[in-house]
């Protein structure tokens, strides 16, 4: 496990590695989801998480471009799914927010896979911030989610300004 006090720019010496989507990575990421979720959505209920897990549980992870951050020993530490310039699926194993893999992860998205769009629960207050640190802005606000549940979604679009 990455060291607490470790530099963001530190994380590539230390052994993580961005690879494109394997199905052998599908358990570990549904299990990583569903604990990223739980740690980072506290204003998603319990029900609703358990609705949401059963989504993911189906989705066809080689219908859009899909990497994983690894450690040296195959653990995903973290991953972002891309349909078309939109940041469709992004999260991290808890104990990693905060020490550079998220950075690694959406430079990557940036520069490898034309990233400009993203949406984001507006009750996730630190996703936003990560977001805007890195030239997102909001542009519009829908009350519901895509599955039409109460969680406000926050349209961001990367800014040159």
């Amino acid at each position: 496990m990455a060291p607490n006090n470790q530099k963001p720019e530190e994380v590539e010496q230390i052994g993580f590695e961005i690879r494109p989507y394997e199905e052998k990575y599908r358990e570990q990421m549904i299990l990583l989801w569903e604990r990223s979720v739980r740690a980072t959505h506290d204003f998603v209920s319990g029900e609703d998480i358990e609705y949401f897990k059963s989504l993911v549980q189906n989705i066809d992870f080689n219908s859009f471009q899909v990497y994983c951050c690894l450690q040296k020993n195959q653990i995903v530490v973290g991953f972002i799914g891309v349909d078309e310039h939109r940041i469709e699926m992004f999260f991290l194993e808890p104990d990693f927010i905060g020490k550079g893999i998220g950075k690694l992860l959406i430079e990557f998205a940036l520069s490898e896979l034309g990233v400009t769009e993203v949406d984001v629960n507006e009750q996730n207050v630190n996703a936003v911030k990560f977001y805007s640190k890195f030239g997102f802005r909001t542009y519009d606000r829908t009350e519901l989610d895509p599955e039409g549940k109460k969680y406000p979604i926050l349209k961001m679009r990367l800014s040159l300004f």
